[in-house]
């Protein structure tokens, strides 16, 4: 493939891409409260762009009923509920046409079974979309990679280079075939994701997301208790020395709060930095804790354009992620002659 390249997440969408959550042996007894929860992104979502939410057949009228009727809702086969992961990653080429990205899904490493449903899904809805499909070998799932729409692709090792994706694929090979579907030219590989993030191996959209050309929003937690205190500054090292592929220096906006949440006898860590880039807006997930505010305040800073909204979303974090790991955008295409 030539030609296409993966827009930044702040380029102009057309829409937003949801999956509605039925998975009973993940979510359990919280079910009824992560459907509230991805409920109430949506409809935020929903405020500054189209959404459409996936859900599995005959499943279709309890997310109407929970989402409302400005989130419009289709049926095709899920076994989960993580479309960061699972969907399509849409790419335009040098005229504004629009294709989609097809790669391989195994459940982060077949963490859950059965996944053949969410490996078909993105081929299911290219086809519904009428948009041309790009298929790939390579189990990649979108929460493991930043770009930023001009060449520059940020991931973990931690993650990318974890034996349960691509055991027989080189650092080099899987770098050549980010290059290759997604347009980049640059990939920056950071060592560590969160280590409390055993469901995804360190996804990077919990760690570091791309704001602007030359710019990166970081997670750096202020607490030297937080186990990802020494990793994060590893991770903003290897920002420091680091260009993009204009060879431009990076500007790093570090987010030190840190927020965790009660969710059914547990603890879990709800990341600030796991955010939607809606039109207009950026939808963050929050945990109703203190140092919501300040972490608001660093990410409207980094995103000065943009309205900045909270969601309260712990459940979804009990799960293993946040607004961004249940979204994925459709990047807006050039009209049809």
């Amino acid at each position: 493939m030539t030609g296409f390249r993966m827009p930044a997440e702040w380029a102009p969408h057309d829409g937003c891409l949801m999956a509605w959550p039925s998975r009973v042996d993940l979510w359990g007894a919280t079910l009824d409260a992560v459907k509230r929860e991805y409920a109430e992104v949506a409809r935020t979502i929903a405020r500054f762009e189209p959404v459409t939410m996936v859900a599995p057949p005959g499943s279709g009228d309890d997310a109407r009923t929970h989402c409302g009727a400005e989130v419009t809702v289709l049926e095709l086969p899920l076994d989960d509920s993580w479309f960061r992961d699972s969907a399509p990653l849409f790419v335009l080429d040098g005229n504004g046409r629009r294709a989609g990205v097809d790669f391989r899904f195994n459940a982060w490493g077949r963490k859950h079974q059965p996944y053949d449903s969410d490996d078909r899904v993105s081929a299911l809805l290219l086809a519904r979309l009428g948009v041309e499909r790009i298929a790939s070998g390579m189990i990649l799932e979108g929460g493991a990679i930043t770009v930023d729409g001009e060449g520059t692709l940020i991931t973990t090792e931690q993650c990318l280079l974890h034996p349960n994706r691509n055991p027989d694929l080189t650092r080099e090979q899987i770098e050549a075939e980010l290059k290759t579907r997604l347009g980049v030219e640059k990939v920056i590989w950071l060592p560590y994701g969160g280590l409390l993030d055993t469901e995804t191996d360190g996804h990077v959209d919990g760690v570091c997301a791309f704001a602007a050309p030359g710019k990166v929003v970081v997670s750096l937690p202020d607490d030297p208790a937080h186990p990802d205190y020494a990793r994060m500054r590893a991770n903003r090292a290897v920002l420091e020395v680091s260009t993009d592929a204009k060879g431009r220096a990076l500007e790093i906006v570090d987010l030190p709060q840190t927020a965790f949440a009660e969710v059914d006898g547990g603890r879990v860590e709800v990341s600030y930095l796991n955010y939607y880039i809606a039109n207009g807006g950026i939808v963050v997930p929050v945990a109703g804790a203190p140092q919501d505010p300040a972490a608001l305040a660093v990410i409207a800073a980094a995103h000065p354009d943009r309205a900045v909204v909270g969601v309260t979303a712990p459940v979804i974090a009990y799960g293993g992620g946040g607004v961004h790991c249940i979204t994925q955008q459709i990047p807006a295409a050039a009209p049809m002659a």
